[in-house]
Formats: structure tokens, sequence, C-alpha cells
């Protein structure tokens, strides 16, 4: 497959795979070789599965509409995951198949220079390619481990190109030896062998990816290095005194959700805390580009409320799910009792902008309901 996740390199790819597909297939038709039927197979799902992938890219690019506020950048997952369902269906399990009919009804190889020189010719192709899609992983990898990079991408394009051409240097070593076994042996069945085995390996590189599509589909947080950035830049030490709690959600590859509850101080004016919130965002956007859509909340933080336990919407990332002792047992003068206000925050009708009390609904985030417990911040799924 391309090498590229790029548009130009995803199509001369798609091109090369169907010249590939076609040369293998002539070569059984002459030499009769179960193997090239299944490598001509693979190609020709390996051509489909670029096609989606040009498809997906596409479709991603649309503005988002009323139904869709968010966009569809989250297509590029689900066009992903579908290269899987191709990889299992159509190249695994017509391989095992066909290597199965194979090994029971052997025969021997006719014209065996064709399915040689094929596939060596096709070993060489996917070859550069598999190089070239190790040189353009290696600019996004950083100090990541191949299993961690192809487990934290949040591009599909790279993990699918990478699989792929590994699944097909590998199929084509073992179609090579299943014909060069059968050859030797004057045996059929090492060329069935060789099938079964081509199947069984696009079967488990199709379940890999249909696991870490998954989980891209579910939607996974930002990157921790991309989390502090966030972080870094939420905080000004003016009227943004500090993040209450955060989460972060990738709506595509390249387009990043941040919704946080951030302290602000009691004392501002609406037209302060809203300048504070612009001003943020703004930072945010600067330290992460990817963050295109951004909603803050302010807040009251109360460090004796919270610290007692009594409101756990107040406390950084979620106050422990048990109240502090001190506080279930007699309420001091830090723990007011119900239906007082609480030290610092605002008297029954003041509208201090952010506390609106336990009928907090800005950006969607209930006070009173958000009980989280023990919440430090997003962390990647590690997909």
């Amino acid at each position: 497959m391309s090498a590229s996740g790029g548009t130009k390199a995803i199509v001369a790819a798609l091109g090369a795979n169907l010249a590939i597909a076609v040369a293998k297939f002539v070569a059984f038709l002459f030499s009769g070789s179960s193997s090239m039927l299944a490598e001509s197979v693979h190609s020709l799902a390996d051509s489909g599965n670029q096609g989606l992938l040009l498809l997906g890219g596409k479709r991603a690019q649309r503005e988002a509409t009323p139904q869709h506020p968010f966009g569809y950048g989250r297509e590029r997952y689900i066009y992903a995951f579908l290269v899987s369902i191709v990889l299992f269906s159509v190249g695994g399990m017509f391989a095992v198949y066909e290597g199965y009919e194979k090994i029971r009804h052997p025969h021997e190889l006719e014209a065996w220079y064709w399915p040689v020189g094929v596939l060596i010719f096709a070993i060489i192709a996917e070859g550069f390619s598999f190089r070239t899609a190790i040189k353009e992983s290696n600019e996004s990898r950083g100090s990541l481990s191949w299993t961690d990079f192809i487990r934290r991408a949040k591009a599909p394009e790279l993990p699918v190109v990478l699989l792929e051409d590994f699944g097909a240097l590998i199929g084509l070593v073992l179609a090579l030896g299943g014909v060069g076994l059968a050859l030797g042996t004057g045996n059929g069945v090492w060329d069935g062998i060789g099938t079964l085995c081509i199947g069984i390996l696009l079967i488990a590189i199709a379940l890999v990816l249909a696991a870490e599509t998954k989980s891209l589909l579910l939607g996974e947080a930002a990157g921790t290095d991309q989390v502090e950035k966030i972080k870094a830049a939420v905080v000004d030490g003016d009227t943004v005194t500090g993040i209450i709690h955060m989460r972060t959600l990738h709506l595509g590859p390249e387009e990043l959700l941040v919704a946080a509850k951030i302290a602000v101080q009691h004392d501002d004016t609406a037209d302060e805390v809203a300048n504070a919130i612009n001003a943020a965002e703004s930072r945010i956007r600067e330290a992460v580009p990817i963050a295109r859509v951004i909603y803050l909340e302010p807040d009251i933080y109360n460090a004796a409320a919270a610290a007692a336990g009594i409101n756990p919407a107040k406390a950084p990332g979620g106050a422990p799910a048990t109240p502090h002792p001190e506080a279930a047992a007699t309420p001091g003068p830090e723990a007011p009792e119900p239906g007082a206000a609480e030290p610092g925050a605002a008297a029954p009708g003041d509208t201090t902008p952010g506390d609106t009390a336990s009928g907090d609904t800005a950006s969607g985030n209930t006070a009173s309901g958000d009980t989280t417990s023990g919440d430090t911040g997003p962390t990647e799924s590690g997909h």
C-alpha cells in the first residue's frame, strides 16, 4: 500500500498495486499457483483499501452542519475501520479458503518462472513502499516505539500503511517459500500451506487494525504532551488562577475539543472574566493549533470547601468521594450548614460571573452533578 499519508502518494500506490495485482493474476493463470491467486486478491484488496482512505479523507473535509455541528473529521476513522473489514473478509478469509482447498487437492505447478518472477518483482516494489512508510512515520513518531506509535497515532492512515506494507512483504515471502518448496519437493501441498499462512497473517493484521481504529471511533483524549501545553496555556495567574477539571477529545486526527472548568477570582467583573476566557482560548490555540473547539466555564474555587469535601465540584480534578472526617463529624466555620453560602461564594441573587450554584449548566456541565472521584485530567487511552 501507499507509504505516504498524502493524496498523491496514495493515488500513485493505488496504480502500482493494481498493476501488481494484474501481474500476480496472470502468473496464477499460467502456473496454477494458489499462493499467486491469494496474493493477487491481497493486492486487489490493498488497492480497494487505498480507495477507501482517499474517500474517507475527502468526506472528512466537509463543512459542519446543524445535524453534525462538530464536522466530519471522524469519517477518516470509519473508512480506516472498513479497511480492516476488507482485509479480513476479502484478503484473509479468501486466502484461508484457497489454501485449505489446495491442501486437500494439490497439483503440480506449471510454468514456475511466472510466479517466481512476479513475486521477486513485487517484493522489490513493496520493499520501496515499506521504506517510504517508515520514513514518513519517523517524522511524527518521535521517540515512540513502533508498537506505541501504531497504538497512539491519531491519524489512521500511517498505521494502516505500515501494517499493510508489512503484511504484504511477509505475505510475498510466504508465497515465494510455498512456491519454492512445491517446486523443490514436487508436492503442491506446500503451495497450499503458503497460501493458508498468508490468510492467517492477513486476518491477524485486520484484527489489530480493527481494535486500534475502534478506540479512535470511540473517542480518544489528546496526547500527554498536548494536555500539559493546554494546562500551561489556560492559567494566567491573574484572572484565571487554576483548572478545576478538564476534558479533551479528538473530533478527528487534526481537530481537538477542549472543555474545562477554570477558577477565577470571586471579585472579578463579568467583563474581566470574559476577556480572560478569550485570552485563554487564544493561548490554547497558539500552544496546540489543532485545538479548534474550546469551551471554558468560569467558576469560583473554594479551597476550604474543597478540602472539607463539602462541594466536590470545586475541587481540582474532583474531590475524594469520601467527605473529610472532621467535616462529617461536626460542621465548623469552614463547613457551612445546609443552605448557607460557601466561604467566598456568591450570595443568593448575586450574579457573579461563572458561579451559578448547583444549577450551573455552562458548556453542558452541571456543577452539582460533577462528582468524578480522583480525576487528574485526561490521560491517553493507549488505543
